[in-house]
């Protein structure tokens, strides 16, 4: 991938972080709902008395503030005949606001203030109905500027960008003729040469420049990027319509005209944006039906799964939650440090606040999730380069299955529901759980190795090593983190589910070992081990076992979570319940048929074993050949049906598979003593036809070879 791909691609990125910074802050202010109150601040044991009682009292305040919205829709009707003069009046207070300070000496967030200030604005977005359409609005309008396709977010950027600078430069005119209000001409000072109060620092000229320059610039920055209709004369007066205010204020003119000098170097630009805006409403429109289209054909062709992997590599969404998390947490930061409330000596308060902030809405999650998938991938090509190996497909779907996990467990645990301290502990909690399945991903990664290893019969003793360490790493950190949490907590359906997780991670890793050593012992043996299957079948049927019994103890512990400590989270509780059922259906059901059924079929082949007759010494010595299925010596063997010899396991997995001979596909089995003895019969039979064939063909060939030579 060349350099210019790679810029590309993060200024793509960048331009899609601002429509997920507008949902963020939607989402920050509950959509316009009413607000939630923590008012307990006791730490979360599991769904205690503390949680009930604060959701009874949240439920306490919504009523009281649905009845205020009710009261507030009641009277709509008047709201809505002074709703202009409302806003007349707030735009004056704004505009009185720019003139008293200026738009360059004051930030865009001192003018947003005075507005929120505004009793009449107050009044009319306290109607809890409007803010709440008002958030839907954006957080669609937000969704839809996100999914664009890069052309056409360019444009928006674009349409955006110029109809800022329209405000900015109003905003700068008035606040420049304010400035020049209560001062003589400077066309006079000009004329005069009046270089004294012309260089004078505090003087209204100086003070002019760079509000003159500004202009100028933004004057050269929307003839750029406009995208009215570009007549070549309008393009190059652009510079000097946003200037006009500055510059005929200077002429000795009245003040009723300099008043509206502003709105009429306004009009142009506003102009241009509105025929922008009728030109491309058709133009939109044809966008989202085209769109529209693109997904149905594509459904309808390669399904919904294909649409939804396409379009998340076409916005590159995780690249955008990531910039748009680390954005979000250095904006925190920053305004603790200029609150002067970061030092050597708040750092993990300060941490946990970030922390804790940076999961306050279900983006804000996202944004940490994608964070957690890039950790969790690097981790695991971590230990992928340490074992020496580079294929392995469970290390290139860690970070996309711990990024789900992650996010499952923070939506049915409602981490964005909770108060900052109950969602800090929460989180952590969420992190031990995570960090547990991170364990069981890597004994998936280091398993194929060790059996690998065990079966090549590898001299390499680095890499033998590097994976025993691996293993052990695996036994000793689950053990170390449950002796932690065990000496710190009490005892909570948390604390067992991430018992039971760490247990069964010690449990697979010996299972693994186990294994592991047998095949190093058989590797080693002269001769072949028949007892080997039976001993790789009981280790393996342990550690199922223990998975089977942790799986059940799961289930049960997270209805116990469901029934008494979910109450007061109906989303979380729909989603465990969802998760609850998935996990009983494959991790109980399908894993008991699965076991029962190689139960059954392994107790079948060993009577199906047991009932035929066992080669003897002198049967094997006349034999004298190996097995058929593996190729090895036969000390023992087992004979068929059809007169076949074969060692007792390997028969044992052949008729997992079938019941018919490996060599001449015939039914090994005997069903009863009768039809062992006629199919005894029957092939001495068989034997004795076959050789009185042979015989009766050479008494042939040798005749015709006499007869030959006779002649």
């Amino acid at each position: 991938m060349s350099v210019r791909t790679k810029v590309l691609g993060m200024v793509d990125v960048m331009m899609r972080v601002p429509p997920i910074l507008v949902i963020d802050e939607i989402l920050k202010i509950g959509m316009g709902l009413p607000s939630r109150s923590y008012t307990d601040k006791s730490v979360d044991k599991g769904g205690g008395a503390s949680d009930i009682s604060s959701f009874h009292h949240q439920s306490s305040n919504n009523s009281i503030d649905a009845a205020a919205g009710t009261d507030s829709i009641s009277n709509f009707d008047m709201f809505t005949q002074v709703t202009n003069a409302s806003l007349e009046k707030a735009i004056d207070n704004a505009s009185t606001a720019a003139i008293a300070g200026g738009v360059l000496s004051s930030s865009f967030g001192n003018l947003i203030d005075e507005l929120a200030k505004d009793s009449y604005l107050s009044d009319l977005l306290s109607i809890t109905s409007i803010k709440f359409v008002i958030c839907v609005l954006g957080l669609f309008c937000a969704l839809g500027i996100f999914m664009l396709w890069t052309r056409h977010l360019v444009m928006v950027y674009m349409f955006v960008i110029s109809l800022g600078l329209t405000f900015l430069s109003h905003w700068s005119n008035v606040s420049a003729l304010a400035l020049m209000e209560n001062n003589s001409c400077i066309l006079e000072d000009i004329l005069s040469m009046n270089t004294t109060r012309l260089l004078d620092t505090g003087g209204v000229a100086v003070s002019l420049l760079p509000h003159l320059v500004a202009q100028w610039f933004m004057g050269m920055l929307f003839a750029y990027i406009h995208l009215g209709p570009r007549y070549s004369i309008l393009q190059r007066s652009m510079p000097l319509i946003f200037a006009s205010p500055i510059l005929l204020a200077t002429l000795p003119l009245k003040m009723r005209i300099i008043k509206y000098l502003p709105i009429l170097a306004a009009a142009v630009p506003l102009l241009l944006t509105k025929i922008t805006i009728m030109s491309s409403g058709m133009e939109a429109g044809k966008t989202v039906y085209n769109g529209y289209q693109f997904a149905t054909n594509f459904v309808s062709n390669f399904g919904l799964s294909a649409l939804i992997e396409n379009e998340w590599q076409r916005l590159n969404v995780p690249s955008v939650l990531r910039v748009f998390w680390t954005i979000r947490i250095t904006q925190e930061f920053l305004g603790l440090v200029l609150n002067d409330q970061v030092n050597a000596m708040n750092l993990i308060p300060t941490s946990q606040k970030l922390l804790v902030d940076g999961c306050e809405t279900l983006t804000a999650v996202l944004g940490m999730t994608s964070i957690i998938s890039v950790i969790c991938h690097y981790i695991g090509k971590a230990f992928q380069w340490y074992l020496l190996t580079f294929e392995n497909d469970e290390e290139k779907s860690l970070g996309t299955v711990s990024a789900v996990l992650f996010y499952i467990l923070a939506l049915q645990t409602g981490l964005t529901s909770l108060s900052p301290d109950k969602r800090f502990v929460r989180l952590c909690r969420n992190l031990c759980l995570l960090f547990t399945a991170l364990l069981h991903f890597l004994h998936n990664i280091v398993s194929p190795i060790l059996m690998s290893l065990s079966a090549a019969r590898n001299p390499s003793r680095k890499r033998h090593f590097r994976a025993l360490t691996v293993c052990a790493f695996l036994i000793i950190a689950p053990i170390v983190l449950l002796v932690t949490l065990w000496s710190r907590h009490s005892p909570s359906t948390w604390l067992l589910a991430v018992t039971a997780f760490s247990v069964e991670v010690v449990v697979k890793v010996c299972v693994s070992l186990a294994t592991y050593s047998l095949f190093l012992l058989d590797a080693r043996r002269p001769s072949f081990w028949e007892k080997l299957d039976d001993y790789l079948y009981y280790v393996r049927a342990f550690g199922n076992s223990v998975e089977f019994c942790f799986g059940i103890l799961l289930f049960f512990n997270g209805a116990w979570i469901l029934i008494f400590e979910s109450a007061q989270n109906a989303t979380g509780g729909a989603i465990r319940a969802i998760m609850m059922c998935i996990h009983a259906y494959f991790n109980i059901w399908c894993e008991a048929q699965a076991g029962w059924s190689v139960f059954m079929k392994r107790r079948s082949a060993v009577h199906k074993i047991s009932a035929l007759p066992e080669a003897t010494s002198a049967q094997l010595q006349a034999f004298d050949d190996v097995c058929a299925i593996c190729y090895q010596e036969m000390y023992s063997a087992k004979i068929t049906r059809c007169r076949h010899y074969f060692h007792g396991v390997c028969l044992r997995k052949w008729l997992y598979v079938q019941d018919r001979c490996p060599l001449c596909h015939e039914i090994m089995m005997y069903t009863d003593r009768r039809e062992e003895s006629e199919a005894d019969r029957a092939v001495h039979q068989r034997h004795q036809e076959q050789a009185a064939g042979l015989a009766a063909a050479a008494a042939a060939a040798a005749a015709a070879a006499a007869a030959a030579q006779n002649r």
